[in-house]
């Protein structure tokens, strides 16, 4: 019988959950990975969903060598979207709160790890420490994508923003774009700054300049 991508994310999850949590005083992993995929599988969701997570985890593979705490890193992975309403700045502040609700039987300084992992995934400001560059820049890596790629992702995130007219949307856009513009660099580690850098600076601008044309045509960010 072929295995499904939702079944192997299950088990990979389970593993995780007990390898970090363990079962006392916490829910078992295929309890929490149901609610986990309960939320990031919402109808609204076409962006900040499963395969974005996917894409996430596929990251990590590439680079555990180079991270200080794989487990960590992964974990806030799969709970860093896991609360979203578009556009609401305290999505990661309560995704990082369901993680302390589920993981009672996980060791305290973990937990405080976790926590501070999902909430370098709001990118206010540049990131510090390796493994919070890495997932600043793992979250972010759409923006290396080729134009194309860059301009589908975009397309999938304006769709969850359906409630606000193109003007609201563009602004939010605008600012979070600029935020990003004013890095000294747009990717934190060499690991995707030798990859993506260049690619992202020039998907940022064009984007950018894009968005302050009067006749533009339905620009999105990814």
């Amino acid at each position: 019988m072929a295995t499904t991508a939702e079944e192997v994310g299950g088990e990979r999850f389970a593993a995780l959950w007990r390898r970090c949590v363990g079962s006392q005083g916490s829910p078992a992993p295929a309890e929490v990975y149901r609610q986990l995929c309960g939320l990031l599988g919402a109808p609204h969701r076409t962006f900040h969903n499963l395969d974005h997570i996917r894409d996430c985890l596929r990251r990590v593979d590439e680079v555990a060598p180079l991270l200080a705490d794989r487990d960590a890193v992964e974990l806030a992975l799969w709970f860093h979207d896991a609360v979203y309403r578009p556009g609401d700045p305290s999505n990661e502040q309560r995704s990082a709160e369901l993680f302390l609700a589920l993981s009672p039987g996980a060791r305290p300084v973990f937990r405080r790890r976790v926590c501070a992992l999902v909430l370098t995934t709001r990118h206010v400001s540049p990131p510090r420490g390796n493994d919070r560059c890495f997932i600043d820049d793992i979250d972010l890596v759409g923006f290396g994508a080729s134009w194309e790629e860059f301009m589908r992702q975009g397309a999938l995130l304006r769709d969850e923003f359906f409630e606000q007219t193109d003007a609201d949307y563009h602004r939010g856009q605008v600012q979070f774009l600029h935020m990003l513009q004013r890095r000294r660099v747009f990717f934190a580690t060499g690991y995707f700054r030798d990859r993506y850098e260049a690619v992202a600076q020039e998907n940022l601008g064009r984007l950018l300049r894009m968005l302050a044309k009067p006749d533009r045509e339905m620009p999105t960010s990814a």
